[in-house]
């Protein structure tokens, strides 16, 4: 696995051990970061259920003003931290351990805003998990008013909407499916 484009095109990331992470394959990054435009610049990007963090990674090689992690898998956190480090981005990227709808809650009492949200759950957490989370974006201030939110599912599974967001055409990328939402202003 490796950055794609940006100011780090090229540099490689590590994986967790085991079968627990399933990293989002460099076609899929590639083909949402050309959905959402190639740069980033001065955006501020949260990567939700960041296993490696490779999606987060790569938007601050995208230019991201500021990149926000959260994972809860002691092993991915590790393994986070050393790709971190690794490319250089310890003023740039945060790690938050956690569960996702409590770090959503506590980032929003800090007044966090985001102009882009990526969520990809493990394909094992139930169908709820993922409306759960759109539902928390959409009662809060984390989506800036013209953010973005990316789900990322299993292909097959129903992708949740949400009235706060208008829901783009579901893409596909062989057993992965995405759906891109914009903020209702």
């Amino acid at each position: 696995m490796r950055i794609i484009a940006g100011s780090l095109r090229g540099r490689r990331l590590i994986s967790p051990p085991g079968e627990a992470v399933r990293p989002t394959p460099d076609r899929v990054r590639e083909s949402v970061f050309n959905i959402l435009g190639q740069w980033l610049d001065g955006m501020d990007f949260l990567d939700l259920f960041s296993g490696s963090g490779a999606m987060g990674l790569e938007a601050a090689s995208r230019g991201a003003r500021r990149v926000v992690l959260v994972e809860r898998d002691p092993l991915a956190c590790e393994t986070v931290e050393h790709n971190i480090a690794s490319l250089g981005l310890a003023g740039v990227v945060d790690l938050v351990r956690g569960d996702v709808l409590e770090s959503l809650a506590s980032l929003g009492r800090g007044g966090s805003t985001f102009d882009v949200v990526f969520a990809d759950p493990p394909y094992s957490e139930p169908p709820s998990t993922l409306e759960a989370v759109l539902a928390a974006l959409a009662g809060g201030s984390l989506v800036a008013p013209d953010g973005i939110v990316v789900l990322q599912a299993r292909r097959g599974r129903d992708l949740p909407r949400h009235p706060a967001f208008a829901a783009r055409a579901p893409r596909h990328y062989g057993i992965t499916s995405i759906l891109i939402h914009d903020r209702q202003t």
